[in-house]
């Protein structure tokens, strides 16, 4: 029978996940003096991380920090997950779970890691699960199959807690000094081990907060990012209203915001990322399990805010076409792929929304990013890379990703770039709107007033009112 690992404070960390997260997290707990052992199933990442060169790409400091560790002897990695596990005594596990096309949740990946990090227990060790997940997950599914793989009781031979990740891309080490660290174990004594695992590996100022269970820690990351997910369907909602009434919603939320319990979100042309349009769909896998009465309700606000900001795509394409007329025949540009300004990354992102709505209007799709190759665009669906030959065929230009490379639009459209492009449509709000207009250019943006619609309300009122003198 395998050995218990020793009580020591400072026992070997296995991380499993080296991706966008778990790489810098690997790397925050070597900088505290642990010893490290960093997993993943793709040899070529194992094999970078081996020789201090980071894969992850627009992370501050962590090219520096990753070849500091590694040169220190205190970060190691491998594929093999099992003998990892075999040699810590803490492991955090940061393996992705994603939705399918259907919204269903697909533990696929991390079941698997789980199933390896069973294999590999031994008695008292900590296993930390720091992947968003349904509620429930880490006390149910993963209790179950760590027991299952490794004949051992969870809450007896193995202590088991949940930590959210609560950090960003491109801001990662920032985040784990100023974000305050959820922790909750299945029982006392993991919840007490979780805590004092955290409090050696995070800053002396970073704040640990201790939920009562790994479900309320759960909980946590979940409504945390619905609420975002929610507040932004709010802010669409808001901005439709304002075109319909030919305001402008950009202003009235930032006085609406002066107001200490206001705090509306920004609208756009959609919501992308690996935690805003996906987590809101585990929150709703776990009100799935739950009696359907008024004492149990299924979360209809999250699932319609999910509605709305699906749709925004749709609604930007049609704010072109009352422009434009038909988009049939016609080419139109996206700036940006990615789902944010500045980060290459592109999970969910509202382009392939945009892409298909304007498809499915007849228009020719043009895509520029200029964090991708014409091959990578390519390999994610987009036909048509802009190339010069092409630019004088775009007569509309959506900006889907406020990227900095893209802040001197105006300043190229008045050097003759884009010399038929009549409308400018600002999805992020991040353009100049008074340079755009002064080149004769049509600017417009989510929730900045229909032109004419203010004039042909009042005219409707003054017909149908019963008060018109």
């Amino acid at each position: 029978m395998p050995q218990s690992i020793p009580s020591s404070s400072l026992a070997p960390v296995a991380v499993i996940g080296l991706g966008k997260i778990g790489l810098p997290l690997a790397v925050q707990y070597a900088l505290h003096g642990r010893q490290v052992i960093g997993c993943d199933i793709n040899p070529r990442v194992i094999e970078s991380v081996k020789a201090g060169i980071s894969h992850v790409q627009g992370e501050p400091e962590l090219s520096q920090k990753l070849a500091e560790v590694v040169a220190s002897g205190h970060l190691d990695a491998t594929c093999s997950t099992s003998e990892a596990v075999k040699q810590a005594g803490v492991v955090v596990v940061i393996v992705p779970v994603v939705v399918n096309e259907d919204h269903e949740v697909d533990f696929s990946s991390i079941d698997a890691a789980t199933v390896a990090i069973g294999n590999g227990l031994r008695p008292g060790t900590l296993v930390i699960y720091e992947t968003t997940l349904p509620v429930g997950t880490t006390a149910g599914r993963f209790a179950h199959i760590l027991s299952q793989q490794s004949g051992y009781q969870a809450g007896q031979d193995f202590q088991l807690a949940y930590s959210p990740e609560r950090v960003s891309s491109g801001c990662i080490f920032r985040d784990l000094r100023i974000y305050p660290k959820v922790v909750g174990g299945i029982d006392e004594q993991s919840t007490a081990a979780v805590k004092a695992f955290y409090r050696s590996v995070l800053d002396d100022s970073t704040e640990i907060l201790v939920m009562d269970s790994a479900d309320d820690a759960e909980l946590v990351k979940l409504i945390e990012t619905t609420y975002r997910d929610v507040n932004i369907a709010l802010a669409n909602e808001y901005a439709r209203f304002a075109d319909a009434r030919g305001l402008n919603i950009n202003a009235a939320i930032v006085a609406a915001n002066t107001q200490p319990y206001s705090h509306i979100h920004t609208p756009g042309v959609g919501v992308g990322g690996h935690c805003i349009p996906v987590y809101p769909y585990f929150l709703l896998a776990g009100a799935a399990d739950l009696p359907s009465n008024a004492a149990f309700p299924q979360l209809t606000l999250p699932r319609l805010a999910r509605r709305i900001n699906d749709s925004m795509a749709e609604y930007a394409v049609q704010r072109i076409e009352n422009e434009l007329g038909s988009l049939a025949g016609r080419s139109i540009l996206i700036l940006g792929v990615a789902y944010r300004g500045n980060i290459q990354e592109v999970a969910f992102t509202s382009a392939q929304l945009l892409q298909s709505a304007l498809v499915a209007h007849g228009a020719e799709v043009y895509v520029d990013d200029p964090l991708f190759s014409a091959e990578e665009l390519h390999a994610q669906g987009y036909a048509h890379i802009l190339i010069p030959e092409d630019e004088n065929k775009v007569c509309a230009i959506i900006l889907q990703a406020a990227h900095q490379e893209y802040t001197t639009l105006a300043s190229e459209l008045a050097h003759g770039r884009f010399a038929h492009c009549q409308v400018i449509l600002d999805g992020r709000n991040a353009l100049p709107r008074e340079a755009i207009e002064a080149l004769g250019r049509r600017y417009i943006a989510i929730g900045d007033g229909q032109p004419g619609t203010t004039e042909r309300l009042r005219r409707e009122y003054e017909i149908t009112s019963p008060l018109t003198s």
